[in-house]
This record gives C-alpha cells, structure tokens and sequence, in this order.
C-alpha cells in the first residue's frame, strides 16, 4: 500500500553509460533505499538517459548502442527503465532541459490517468504553466517529484568554467532536488560548503554514502576491453555479450572526438566570448 505522507519520487540519471556499469545500477538501488529510509519519499521509478552523440565527448560510442546496452541492463529491473529521448536529438541537449522535458512528461501521465477526454492536453499546459510560474521554495505537493541522480564527480563538475550554467545550476537543484552517491575519497559536503550556489540549495541535495567501496568506472572498462582483457563481473552479463558481438571499444573508437570540443564548453565559451 502506498503511504499517503510521502512523496513520489522518480530518479533520473543522465549520463554518457559509455557503456553502462553495474555502479550505474547500484547508484539507484542506493538512492532508493536512502530516500525511503527518511520516511519522507517512495521512489516509484528509475529512468536512465544516455547523451547524444552531439555532446562529442572523447571515446564516445553511437547513442544506439549505449542505449541497446542500458535496456539490456534493466531487463530485469522491476523500476529502472531506459529513455532515448534525450540520445535522439540531433543537438547536445542541456541537462536542465532534459529533467523538463522528463517533469513534463511525467505531469501529463499523472495527471491524465484518470483523464482521457479532448480536454487534457489543455490540463495538461496549465499544470506545466502553474508549476514554471511557481517558486522554488513552493514544490507541488500533489504530483511525484523528479530528482537528478548522479555520483560525485557531477556535483563537483559544477564548478567546472563553462562547463555548466549558473542558472541550470539553480534550476536542477533548486527546483528539483539532487541525489549524489559517494564515492571513496569523495567529500561532497565540503563541495557544497564551498559553492554559494550550492549552499543555497543544500536541504534539496540528498548525499548518499556508499559503504561497499565500489569504484568501476566506464574509463575503466573501456581500457580492459581495448587491453583484450576480461570484464566480467564488471557490467551486466547481457552488456558483456553485446559488446563482444558487436566489437566495441577499441583503441579507435577512444580516439573518437579527441580533436573536438565538448559540447556545453563549446556553446557556453562562444557565448561569453560574443557577449
């Protein structure tokens, strides 16, 4: 039975999954089981979202097959599914746009369950314009929230010059809500202390600790695979399979992108260069 005291929530991972990990995986069983240990939240659903290939970061497989490799991932997954809106479009989509698009999505469904006359569509751009004209401070209580899930390396990335902007900064974390899991040597909290932006919205970012040190990497992966070593273990037995019979990773394909620049840093220098 669902408690009527809690919030829905649903977990959305965007990411490169070049290729997807069993960490990956792990990050939303461990925000699951944090969330609902506060008593506050039910985590309802898990989305995966893998990059485009417009985002042109170096090694950076086609879209088709990390999103082939994260629906094979989740096969088993009762919650956590997979979304390739975001890897299809033909331009590097902002991560802020991307939780939107997914709000969106999920208003529309929860709000039209119950609902499938002609005047829905008109519901559905009135409860998307209430929310946009809301204060931060003033989250719906009565649809599920949407919350970013990410490991730590994110968080910090926040920081990072032209890398992500203010106000996408204030829009994910303020409006939304962050889940971070740790890594080890990680210290998120002394991050946040020391970003004014992230202080400012600290009560909506949830630390998660990962007790069981878990720290492979699709860095990591990619280097065994190129080295012809074995990977087992590592990702999902079914991922394993794919990559095998498909060749991927090699020491071209790492070199994919090498000479261009990342997208976000590319769009966000021309602009403070023009203005």
């Amino acid at each position: 039975m669902e408690n009527p005291t809690t919030s829905k929530v649903v977990l959305l991972a965007c990411g490169s999954f070049n290729p997807i990990t069993n960490m990956h995986l792990r990050m939303f069983e461990l925000a699951r089981d944090h969330l609902e240990d506060t008593g506050q939240y039910s985590v309802i659903k898990g989305i995966i979202s893998p990059v485009g290939d417009a985002y042109k970061k170096k090694g950076l497989i086609e879209a088709s097959h990390r999103v082939e490799m994260a629906r094979l991932a989740t096969e088993s997954s009762e919650w956590i599914t997979v979304d390739s809106w975001e890897s299809q479009q033909s331009d590097w989509v902002e991560t802020s746009k991307v939780i939107r698009h997914h709000y969106e999505e999920l208003l529309a469904r929860e709000h039209n369950r119950d609902d499938v006359d002609t005047i829905k569509y008109t519901k559905k751009r009135r409860i998307e314009e209430n929310y946009i004209a809301s204060s931060v401070h003033h989250r719906k209580r009565d649809g599920p929230q949407l919350m970013l899930l990410c490991g730590a390396d994110v968080l910090e990335s926040f920081g990072i010059p032209n890398l992500w902007k203010q106000e996408d900064i204030a829009e994910i974390v303020g409006r939304y809500g962050l889940v971070c899991v740790t890594r080890s040597g990680g210290d998120p909290h002394k991050f946040i202390n020391q970003s004014d932006d992230l202080w400012k919205y600290r009560k909506n970012i949830h630390v998660v600790h990962e007790w069981v040190t878990n720290d492979i990497s699709a860095t990591h992966v990619r280097r065994a695979l190129r080295r012809g070593r074995s990977v087992r273990y590592l990702l999902p037995e079914s991922v394993v399979r794919y990559v095998q019979e498909h060749s991927l990773y090699s020491a071209e394909s790492e070199q994919k992108n090498a000479d261009v620049v990342l997208a976000p840093f590319q769009k966000y220098s021309d602009a403070s260069t023009s203005g």
